[in-house]
């Protein structure tokens, strides 16, 4: 018997998703776990296997169109089977209180408009101004008191433009003629402009409005704290030299934040409108840029962790975000996150909170600067991090505390070992 397959909701974030790839077409045989499809959601493109045993008779969606959650995304029955009657019973998707509130309003017949395809688009040439009168034997038409002021003042007749008739040259031309921009106006005018448009990913449109929800939402302030990376700087060195693994400077601030998490665990938190959950677990989102955005990937109980291993973990995870390889274990669940962009020589920024939640920690690069040390300027090692926090859940005091403590790990990092 024919039934359909509907377009499954593959993340928590999910509303829609886009058929990257078709395993089987029409009147292909299909067996309960076999791969049907590749379906891109908000964050990774996921494979969908079949869960039942048929014929493909119908796709209802193809490869590279988008779908909402729920709707159909193919057909499976018997070989031959009669599907058009079930694809209008049940096509829809709706609820029966959708359905009858669909039947009282009046239909309006639309054509549904095909997602525009990213192409270069032109438009024409800015009109620019009448070229310079020239007489027939070639010589620039031109007044004499014209040509007189020209000689005068050693301008070139043929770079200036005519407003007379005809495009002839007279005395206030010359007088107003810049040759400072007469070939910058010629090289601006001997251009096109012209601009791509490409449809907007499903990744891009979670991000949108995931964090449009948040920043509007959520009332955000910032702290900002300077920190002193000679230690780290120096224990980088010596764990690195052994050559048995390689820690970056991102691992050690990951584990700092585990451990000052630990300490304080109000900026551990998260808002959920009619309560505040306070997690006792330290679930790490890292931000992780890829093509079509931003990815968070969570290292899981970060602060029992070694270094070695968030290293390894984070490499992992990474890797997977940028081949879009990520299943939702691995997104889900993070308790507090992350934005480093000091590798890309942002020395200080402030992020938006990643709901649900309630801080965020922005990092930029290890800056070298003078500081005074014991009285005395000295060459120094400085980083600034920028704490965003929701003020529904974390004061000022507590993140301020947080920070601190941040700061006291880094700037002795055998504290993180304790």
């Amino acid at each position: 018997m024919a039934e359909i397959v509907r377009m499954p909701k593959l993340s928590d974030t999910m509303t829609e998703g886009v058929v990257a790839e078709w395993h089987k077409k029409v009147g292909d045989k299909v067996e309960s776990g076999d791969l049907l499809a590749e379906i891109e959601t908000d964050k990774a493109t996921m494979e969908f296997e079949s869960f039942q045993d048929g014929t493909l008779l119908y796709i209802g969606v193809e490869k590279g169109s988008t779908a909402p959650v729920d709707s159909v995304l193919c057909i499976l029955g018997d070989e031959g089977e009669d599907y058009k009657a079930l694809l209008e019973q049940g096509g829809s998707g709706a609820s029966e209180e959708e359905t009858s509130t669909k039947e009282e309003a009046p239909k309006v017949e639309t054509t549904p408009t095909p997602a525009p395809k990213a192409e270069p688009k032109q438009e024409a040439p800015k009109p620019v101004p009448a070229p310079v009168a020239v007489a027939t034997d070639g010589k620039v038409k031109a007044s004499p008191l014209a040509k007189k002021v020209a000689e005068d003042k050693g301008i070139n007749l043929s770079q200036v433009q005519g407003s007379g008739e005809g495009g002839r040259i007279v005395k206030r031309d010359v007088d107003n003629f810049n040759p400072a921009t007469a070939g910058a106006v010629a090289s601006y005018n001997a251009g096109t402009e012209s601009y791509t448009e490409e449809p907007v990913s499903q990744m891009r449109k979670t991000i949108a409005r995931r964090l449009s929800e948040s920043k509007f939402t959520a009332p955000h302030f910032y702290l900002t704290i300077e920190i002193d990376m000679d230690n780290v700087i120096a224990a980088r060195k010596a764990v690195n030299a052994s050559g048995e693994v390689k820690i970056s400077f991102n691992d050690f601030v990951i584990k700092a934040t585990a451990s000052a998490l630990r300490k304080h665990p109000k900026v551990n938190s998260a808002w959920l409108g009619d309560k505040i959950r306070y997690n006792d677990h330290v679930h790490i989102g890292v931000a992780v840029a890829v093509p079509d955005g931003l990815l968070v990937p969570v290292v899981r109980f970060a602060d029992t962790k070694s270094l070695s291993q968030i290293s390894a973990e984070v490499k992992t995870l990474a890797g997977k975000a940028k081949d879009k390889k990520l299943q939702p274990s691995e997104w889900e669940g993070n308790t507090f996150s992350i934005s480093n962009l000091g590798m890309f020589g942002i020395e200080e920024f402030t992020a938006i909170i990643n709901p649900p939640d309630a801080c965020i920690m922005a990092v930029g690069g290890i800056i070298q600067k003078p500081v005074v040390k014991n009285g005395q300027v000295v060459p120094g090692n400085q980083m600034k991090v920028t704490l965003s926090c929701d003020h529904r859940v974390v004061d000022g005091a507590t993140g301020a505390e947080f920070l601190n403590t941040f700061k006291a790990m880094l700037e002795n990092p055998v504290m993180m070992l304790a």
